[in-house]
């Protein structure tokens, strides 16, 4: 029986029941497989609530975008202009430009929300 889950307990029941119906060869538009599909939105809506994950910062969006792509972190040299100008950003002794800002979202497509935010 699907209901809202309210507790730690129902999360767990929850995911263990998603574990299961996982483990099934089930049939597309069966009434498992909407159980599946509600019971993975029921347990979305409750890890953001009660395990939210905060936004990184501008220098973690970097580095993390940096890896993702196989690059290393002198590749950000070339975007910002100088290695010292690198060192910089990525110890936080110097912000962001906006004109830097553009150039990640440019070539790294980073959301320019990510580099906006405060650090």
């Amino acid at each position: 029986m699907l209901k809202v889950i309210k507790n730690e307990h129902d999360y767990e029941s929850a995911l263990e029941r998603i574990y299961n119906l996982m483990q099934m060869d089930l049939a597309e538009d069966s009434e498992e497989s909407d159980e599946l599909e509600v019971l993975a939105l029921l347990v979305e809506h409750y890890e953001e609530k009660h395990y939210p994950i905060a936004a990184p910062s501008p220098i973690e969006a970097i580095t993390f975008r940096l890896e993702q792509m196989g690059k290393e972190k002198s590749e950000l040299a070339k975007i910002l202009g100088t290695r010292a100008r690198q060192s910089e950003i990525l110890s936080g002794k110097r912000k962001l430009s906006l004109e830097m800002i553009r150039k990640l979202h440019s070539i790294l497509h980073i959301p320019a929300e990510s580099l906006i935010a405060a650090y």
